[in-house]
């Protein structure tokens, strides 16, 4: 239980220290830095997603063939819908972009921002809870210290995610507390989702290997859709992708030595 406490609380603590930036960085967030850390964001996630939960997935499943993968795909497909679905329905803006995305609505900028990095975060609270429920379940294919290093990844990555949410709204005119409040609101929704994705595991275990998958699907949804555009955006654009290798690496390693 205490492993499970801490692996819900360290990816929000990641995004609070990073929207805390909006006491210590005077100006906006630096544009080179911005495509470094998505760059690097997006490699965490990928390996997150192959590693943490399509592996294990067709692990689980056990057989060979199209019947080992064939919970890792139709979850991996069901993934890709669901974030889609999401993205076409909730109205966002991305902070790079002045169009709005999802359904039309009154909701000022300030908010739209904030879906948008809400929208980042459902994967990736989903993709916890799906590792620690298979955790709590005894699964062997998914270890106690394979599901933190999942966790931490993710708050590493939820650093300069927080700095980018709440260091825009701090130059759009809020006030700092505003602006932090605002950014560590954004990071609720991964505990929340985490919760829920243990729930429903809890009840219906034989659907471990698909909501594995559902988890990676929905995550590199947002990597291709977001992250790596936004990434190679502009002049410099190598930096993106030698953020991507860090994150990438730095994923793997967390996972050799935690497990």
């Amino acid at each position: 239980m205490n492993e499970l406490l801490l692996g819900l609380t360290v990816p929000v603590i990641g995004t609070v220290l990073g929207a805390a930036c909006v006491y210590l960085i005077r100006d906006s967030f630096p544009p080179l830095a911005k495509k470094i850390f998505m760059g690097f964001t997006a490699g965490v996630m990928i390996a997150a997603a192959v590693w943490s939960l399509m592996i294990p997935s067709m692990e689980m499943t056990g057989g060979t063939g199209l019947h080992k993968i064939f919970p890792a795909v139709t979850g991996f497909i069901a993934g890709v819908v669901f974030l889609l679905l999401m993205d076409y329905v909730i109205p966002h803006q991305h902070e790079s972009d002045a169009s709005s995305e999802g359904l039309p609505c009154q909701m000022t900028r300030t908010w739209k921002l904030v879906l948008a990095i809400i929208l980042h975060n459902i994967p990736e609270g989903m993709a916890i809870g799906t590792a620690f429920a298979a955790v709590l379940e005894g699964n062997a294919y998914l270890s106690t210290t394979g599901a933190l290093a999942l966790s931490i990844g993710i708050a590493i990555q939820n650093f300069p995610e927080g700095a980018i949410v709440s260091l825009p709204l701090k130059d759009a005119g809020n006030s700092k507390n505003k602006a932090f409040l605002i950014g560590v609101f954004s990071a609720i929704v991964q505990p929340a989702a985490a919760i829920l994705t243990i729930m429903l595991a809890s009840v219906v275990v034989p659907l471990m290997p698909f909501m594995l998958a559902f988890a990676a699907g929905a995550m590199l949804y947002v990597v291709v859709e977001d992250l790596i555009p936004t990434s190679a955006q502009g002049t410099h654009s190598n930096l993106g992708p030698i953020g991507f290798a860090v994150g990438f690496l730095l994923m793997i390693i967390l996972d050799a030595a935690l497990n």
